[in-house]
């Protein structure tokens, strides 16, 4: 399979060759698991997916919890179908709480692992109900006696506690400012055995989602190292193909995935920040052009928001008051600049009564890249 090949196939998945009418629920389910870090990228990505898509019905996902935003893969903010929560936490759990326990940042704290264990089933009684970060910091500090140590554990408790966003209001479900949690149903806090079913689970819907791919992608995608993914893939062996990749790289799928031709149209998409697309692969060439890489991904973690032209990244946008700034770094057809004009009426509507001048914060960045065509589109 060549890279177009590969692209085309996670585009369909990815319901980014076409906008399908279906329920957020279930948009949400198909495509695995959307970043969720800045409150509007979900909107955002399922605007790019459904058709007819209406943020309302993602307000109302998260409130009634159908879709709920945790901390997962990665270490970061995700927002995945309630029925995968489960799953998706207990595959991540594990590593991530020796790392997280590992950590200089944790050593303030003062409490061995078991100790920290312990601690961590106290706060998702005391999280039973919802509570803003400072209250949770509060009581740790009256169980430990020091905020210092306070301070540590739930810098290690946040990241690996089942605990999940508590919607605080408009514009986006959650205000950045308000941190709001909530204790979910405890997941197993054993060590996971080699081909635990959880990572297997991971491993099926990871594939669903962005396949085909390699072992070292999904170690990517989920930030787990090789004990972990090899005994995965071993254990879903028998439900998977093998495919060749670009330089003989050796690739999994499900057989019956979809894998359109290389030349099934892709239309023109601006993704949001941190799209999972553009995250979920080791080998990110799928749709990111290397030259490009250093600007959209930044070195401290921000993903720009980006436009998708025939699967690849042509170059980056963002908002301003009179439209959708949009920049390309190579020359683009007059009929991808229309298209791109049509997407960016569509995305202006969605923000209009949300957030006009999404992702504003981050417009320092423009100041680094080097030139290019600049275009207003949506105006």
């Amino acid at each position: 399979m060549t890279l177009d090949d590969l692209a085309r196939a996670t585009l369909a998945r990815q319901l980014l060759l076409a906008r399908e009418p279906v329920t957020v629920p279930e948009a949400v389910r198909r495509v695995g698991a959307l970043q969720a870090q800045e409150p509007a990228s979900p909107y955002v990505a399922l605007w790019n997916r459904v058709d007819g898509f209406k943020p309302a019905d993602l307000d109302a996902a998260f409130a009634d919890g159908t879709v709920v935003r945790a901390t997962l893969m990665r270490i970061t903010l995700h927002a995945v179908d309630a029925d995968d929560w489960a799953p998706f936490h207990r595959a991540v759990t594990d590593p991530l709480r020796r790392s997280r326990l590992g950590d200089r940042r944790f050593l303030p704290a003062g409490l061995t692992i078991p100790e920290a264990n312990d601690l961590r089933d106290v706060l998702l009684a005391f999280a039973d109900e919802p509570r803003t970060q400072d209250e949770i910091v509060v009581f740790l500090t009256d169980r430990l006696g020091d905020e210092t140590r306070a301070k540590a554990a739930w810098w290690a408790l946040r990241t690996f506690a089942p605990l999940r966003y508590v919607p605080t209001g408009p514009p986006w479900s959650y205000d950045p400012r308000r941190r709001t949690l909530q204790a979910l149903a405890p997941t197993a806090a054993d060590a996971m055995p080699p081909g635990d079913p959880a990572v297997v689970h991971l491993l099926r819907r990871y594939l669903e989602a962005f396949g085909p791919a390699s072992e070292a992608d999904f170690g990517q995608f989920a930030m787990l190292r090789r004990p972990f993914t090899g005994p995965a893939v071993a254990a879903l062996r028998d439900e998977l193909v093998e495919l060749e990749g670009p330089d003989g790289a050796r690739l999994f799928d499900l057989p019956d995935a979809p894998r359109p031709p290389a030349t099934t149209p892709a239309p023109p998409r601006l993704l949001g920040m941190w799209d999972e697309v553009l995250l979920a692969h080791r080998d990110r060439t799928r749709f990111l052009p290397p030259a490009y890489a250093p600007h959209v991904l930044r070195r401290n973690g921000d993903v720009l928001p980006t436009l998708l032209v025939d699967d690849h990244v042509a170059w980056v946008w963002r908002t301003t008051d009179g439209g959708i700034e949009a920049t390309a770094f190579h020359d683009l057809p007059d009929d991808v600049w229309a298209g791109l004009d049509d997407e960016s009426r569509g995305l202006r509507a969605l923000l209009a009564d949300r957030q006009p001048r999404l992702y504003a914060r981050y417009d320092h960045w423009w100041s680094t890249l080097p030139a290019a065509q600049v275009r207003l589109l949506g105006a």
